[in-house]
């Protein structure tokens, strides 16, 4: 009988050190949006990659902060879930955030008992020595973790790192059928890239304010129509998404259908509407119905 080995490697850390990029690396595929902002990984998103005798199933997690309203604290539920249900955990820091950083959450990290691989990134914007301080701040942290500096971006040590974590996953059955590139619908995809683009176009506020729900998705051979709903919190923010003369709805609908057709390989036809549901990230009922995991 063949052996086959299955497991899930959890990406827990701090916003901005480099999960998403990380992520996408070791999946090889873009399922995590990327910005350059803080919260832009809202949910679990999980990535697998198949091979003959082995299936990793990868998940990004939110960046950990002591929240301030709902959503962040949904978003903590499921950074926090993801320390009790990996067989693999990859806790991801980088060369310029304080290493105390949301020590309420290291300490929970301490206790886990799976393999840990501590990821330092963005090791190209220090040198040896600093590096080799940084990592003897953090063995004393997490002596039980196996500390492996790497750069996302340019992908030095991800081999390395991969082969570290196919080391540690357990024999199982698959859990996923061997085809899956992940557990989540097409939809939530266009959400993802749609709320990208909207992080990335607008400024300070307003990219928090905002989700993005798809109201239809439906596919033909040629094409995918997609009609999708931009909810805000207040009217003022409705106008600031819409623009002038509607110039900056417009303008996020030709990048998002762009990046959704290169996703999908598929001519898009994208409608986007935008709609006011007043302090949406403090009602536990409209947070369910986003897919928020509320307590």
């Amino acid at each position: 009988m063949i052996r086959h080995k299955s497991g899930f490697v959890n990406i827990v850390g701090n916003p901005n050190v480099g999960k998403s990029t990380l992520m996408n690396g070791l999946v090889g595929e873009r399922i995590s949006i990327i910005t350059s902002k803080a919260q832009t990984t809202r949910h679990r998103i999980v990535g697998i990659v198949n091979t003959d005798d082995m299936q990793i199933v990868y998940s990004d997690t939110p960046g950990v902060l002591r929240p301030n309203y709902k959503l962040q604290e949904s978003m903590l539920n499921f950074s926090e879930s993801a320390l009790s249900d990996a067989d693999v955990l990859i806790y991801v820091t980088d060369v310029v955030e304080k290493i105390n950083k949301n020590d309420f959450f290291i300490e929970k990290v301490q206790k886990v008992t799976a393999p840990l691989l501590l990821v330092i990134n963005k090791i190209d914007l220090t040198n040896q020595t600093e590096l080799e301080k940084r990592v003897s701040e953090w063995q004393i942290i997490f002596p039980q973790a196996e500390i492996i500096p790497i750069s996302a971006t340019n992908k030095f040590n991800l081999d390395y790192l991969r082969k570290r974590i196919e080391e540690h996953i357990p024999d199982s059955p698959p859990y996923f059928e061997k085809d899956a590139l992940t557990d989540r619908p097409a939809r939530f995809f266009v959400t993802e890239i749609i709320r990208g683009k909207i992080l990335m176009y607008y400024r300070e506020e307003i990219p928090y304010a905002v989700e993005v729900v798809v109201e239809q998705f439906k596919e033909t051979q040629e094409l995918i129509h997609v009609k999708a709903i931009i909810i805000v919190e207040r009217e003022s923010q409705k106008g600031i998404i819409i623009g002038n003369q509607g110039k900056a709805l417009k303008k996020v609908g030709v990048m998002a259908r762009k990046d959704i057709e290169r996703f999908f390989d598929k001519k898009v036809f994208l409608e986007l509407f935008v709609k006011v549901e007043k302090d949406w990230r403090n009602r536990d009922a409209v947070l369910r119905n986003f897919g928020y995991k509320i307590d």
